[in-house]
């Protein structure tokens, strides 16, 4: 049985003092052996509060082992160098192999292991983004996009449906207007949408987010694949936003029931990490921000034009075409460029105006077949898709004179044709004559009465002029009512027979 470090530290104690290995034993409470096989190692210049290894089977085929390891720079699995010995006559079981595998592989690494300058970011510098794989929103999929500012600490997660260039460029210009500023540099991984391909490990930049980065004043700089110590901070920022947002059995929560829901967690989430203090720094986000805002360079007044969405052109009926849908667009655009983005479950559509980039329209997206045509975007059309009113044109002076006599006219030309009244032309020149007679105010709200109340036979309009001038306004129109009747109730018949 293994002593403890106490133990053996009484054993030579009482060893010093007797120097006899029988007294030492019995003040130590232990066997004469055990005292002396401890003095015996510490006499030899060995460490007695070490455990000696014994001899093992595998001793005279560890210099094979470490040459194996050594070669495949500590990749070669125990079970494989097991086989191997086995060919070489080793005896022993594959247990023994794996425990001087793994000591070995722990000695070569200890030898063979990086050193990691520690980072010190500069204030106004570096800025890290990265994506994360976001929670489900009715069961579909979401995107995190996570960036930080390297030296204040502060953080803004961002969730979106997708990774496209577009969402990417847009999500970087939402992120530099909620710093601040700009810095100089962005460090991300290596997507397609930021490095193309690495010829010679150099990797070859998308044109789009070149040209972004001149737009914005800055250079977008990818980290080494594979690389914790370039890399490290943008990933840490991805696990810690997926801790608090993504739906684990952890945290017990489910799918978002709406994209608006992930929105309001996010922002809840910055709100909440910026507002903490932070360990590195013991001092909050929010508060190094202000900081650091001052070595920040100023922000272009309009964002980068990929950031907008993809652009459409506005057609003859003020719409564009978005994801095979049609969506309305204010008067005053046709012909004009405009850009399409999706924001959550919406579509944004941003147009150049007199004073600048603003956004015009907002549409709920929609789906094949179904285009999105707000009623606002047509003033003076009617709305829905109810039969078109006629439009009162008049094309002799027979009609003008009617028409001229007021509102009212109008009216009842529309009710007297829909309701084939015979003989319109023939009632209409009777009411201008009957207006040189009363006049035309009479006679327009005669005509107003007669077309609300279905009224065209030849004399209904001069007995409603003639009733009107004798009793004076007109009452409210009476109409049957189903629950009251002028008809006797049955209740006698019950009495039938008594």
């Amino acid at each position: 049985m293994t002593k403890s470090d106490r133990e053996v530290m009484e054993i030579l104690e009482a060893y010093d003092l007797t120097r006899c290995a029988h007294s030492a034993a019995q003040l130590a409470g232990v066997d004469e052996k055990t005292v002396a096989r401890y003095v015996a190692i510490r006499e030899a210049g060995g460490n007695p509060f070490t455990q000696s290894r014994r001899v093992r089977s595998i001793d005279p085929f560890l210099p094979k082992v470490e040459e194996w390891v050594d070669q495949s720079k500590g990749k070669i699995r125990a079970d494989k160098v097991h086989e191997r010995l086995l060919v070489l006559g080793y005896g022993g079981n594959e247990r023994t192999t794996r425990r001087a595998v793994a000591e070995v592989k722990t000695a070569w690494r200890a030898g063979h292991r990086r050193a990691y300058r520690p980072w010190i970011p500069e204030p106004g510098m570096w800025l890290q983004f990265d994506w994360g794989e976001g929670p489900r929103v009715r069961g579909r999929r979401t995107c995190l996009f996570c960036a930080w500012l390297a030296w204040s600490r502060f953080r803004v997660v961002i969730p979106t449906w997708d990774q496209t260039l577009g969402t990417l460029v847009s999500c970087i210009d939402t992120t530099l207007r909620r710093v601040g500023g700009v810095p100089t540099y962005l460090l991300t991984d290596n997507p397609k949408t930021v490095t193309v391909e690495h010829i010679a490990g150099v990797p070859v930049r998308h044109p789009e987010i070149v040209a972004a980065g001149r737009h914005y004043g800055c250079t977008v700089e990818t980290c080494q694949p594979y690389d914790p110590e370039s890399k490290g901070g943008a990933e840490c920022t991805v696990k810690v936003a997926k801790a608090d947002l993504v739906p684990t059995s952890a945290n017990l929560l489910d799918d978002y029931g709406a994209f608006g829901e992930l929105v309001v967690a996010c922002e809840l989430f910055n709100d909440r990490v910026n507002h903490r203090i932070h360990r590195e720094t013991a001092a909050t986000p929010v508060e190094r921000l202000a900081i650091e805002r001052r070595h920040l360079h100023l922000l272009p007044a309009e964002p980068y034009a990929l950031a907008l969405g993809e652009e459409r052109t506005v057609d003859e009926c003020q719409t564009i075409r978005f994801g095979s849908v049609r969506y309305s667009t204010p008067p005053g655009h046709v012909e004009t460029r405009v850009w399409c983005r999706v924001v959550g479950e919406e579509l944004a559509i941003v147009a150049r105006t007199p004073t600048g980039l603003r956004e015009i329209a907002r549409h709920r997206l929609s789906t094949p077949g179904n285009p999105s045509i707000l009623d606002e975007h047509y003033p003076g059309h009617p709305g829905g898709n109810l039969p078109r009113p006629p439009k009162i044109q008049p094309r002799t002076k027979a009609e003008a004179s009617f028409l001229a006599i007021g509102p009212g006219a109008h009216s009842w030309l529309v009710e007297a044709a829909a309701a084939g009244t015979p003989r319109v032309r023939a009632k209409m020149a009777r009411a201008v004559e009957l207006a040189a007679l009363v006049g035309t105010g009479a006679v327009d709200e005669g005509l107003g009465l007669a077309a609300i109340n279905g009224r065209f036979d030849d004399d209904d309009l001069p007995s409603i002029v003639d009733h009107r001038a004798r009793v004076g306004e007109p009452g409210p129109l009476v109409r049957a009512d189903e629950t009251h009747s002028a008809q006797h109730g049955t209740s006698g018949w019950g009495r039938l027979g008594q």
